[in-house]
């Protein structure tokens, strides 16, 4: 029989839990967002650059928002395939993710239109004459590709919202790309990689939560895991590849060490190694482990994996905020 000040206690505990495991990544993201690029920069006598901090924050968010959207699209279709599949879904985060790239989107016009400050953009910025400048023209795009989707999930058409999400990494793509030499080339290559790492991250995150929803059913929990896996390892490849001919085409070799965006694109490296080698590990306990949820089972490695990816797209935004170094040709 359970004591009644042993029940307050465990319901504190788990409060304690929940609130640890909210704030702890909260802080960490208000660090690295706003001290990121300033702590990358540091001694590499580059120029800062005006509101680095917010805007690693506002392209944080809408790479979030763009990689939950679309690995939600992308794994409800595996669901699907799932024979005898539960039909038990996760909440979906449609109009949620939609939402917050739309705000993430239109914050940087506004960033954009007070040179750096979004206080400055707000007041007494010019946002029409932004619109007419190629980030601010970009930017629009991109908040038209989430306002599109997030149209396309109100309408009850979700099968539809992949297709205005392609103005969004098409938008990244070119803006990612400015210079003169081969921009059509440097494009396509980061809208390979960006699909690929939204769909990876995007779509792990919706298969964890709804295994966690099919733990009664272990048999369809780990045949969706099986199925995630197969496509994950080429868009790791696809992520691998596209990421290295992009470094070596942007990147000279001396400039690694010595720039701020060398030394971010280091810790991303480090971060995707850390990233494969947690999904080596949830793979091999699938073959090995009948029950996902057992300690010896996929689950908690995939849910470290999770994490992991959620910190490279941070520090992904923390390079988008950096100055480029100049290209080896």
């Amino acid at each position: 029989m359970m004591l009644p000040g042993s029940s307050v206690t465990d319901t504190r505990r788990r409060r304690a839990r929940l609130i640890a495991a909210v704030a702890a990544p909260a802080a960490a993201f208000l660090v690295v967002s706003l001290l990121g690029a300033t702590a990358a920069l540091s001694g590499t006598n580059e120029l800062t650059v005006p509101g680095a901090g917010v805007t690693t924050m506002l392209r944080a968010v809408l790479l979030a928002a763009f990689s939950l959207q679309l690995g939600e699209a992308a794994a409800n279709r595996l669901t699907r395939t799932i024979p005898d599949a539960p039909e038990l879904a996760p909440r979906s985060w449609g109009l949620t993710a939609p939402v917050a790239g739309f705000a993430a989107a239109a914050g940087q016009i506004v960033v954009l239109a007070g040179d750096g400050s979004l206080a400055a953009g707000l007041t007494s910025g010019d946002l029409v004459g932004t619109y007419a400048t190629r980030p601010g023209g970009l930017a629009l795009l991109e908040a038209n590709g989430f306002l599109f989707a997030g149209a396309c999930i109100a309408l009850r058409r979700p099968g539809l919202a992949p297709a205005p999400l392609s103005l969004v990494a098409v938008g990244e793509a070119l803006r990612a790309h400015p210079e003169a030499n081969t921009p059509l080339l440097g494009s396509l290559l980061t809208l390979i990689h960006l699909s690929a790492a939204a769909l990876w991250a995007g779509g792990l995150v919706h298969v964890l939560r709804t295994m966690r929803l099919w733990r009664g059913r272990p048999d369809a929990a780990r045949a969706l895991l099986r199925r995630y896996a197969r496509p994950a390892a080429a868009l790791f490849a696809a992520l691998a590849v596209t990421g290295t001919f992009s470094t070596l085409r942007r990147l000279p070799l001396d400039a690694v060490l010595t720039t701020a965006y060398g030394r971010a694109l280091l810790a991303k490296l480090a971060l995707v190694a850390v990233v494969g080698a947690l999904a080596l590990a949830a793979r091999f306990r699938l073959h090995r482990s009948s029950d996902p949820d057992s300690p010896a089972g996929p689950v908690r490695p995939a849910r470290a994996e999770a994490v992991a990816l959620g910190a490279v797209i941070l520090v992904s935004a923390v390079i988008t905020a950096l100055p480029v170094p100049a290209a080896s040709g």
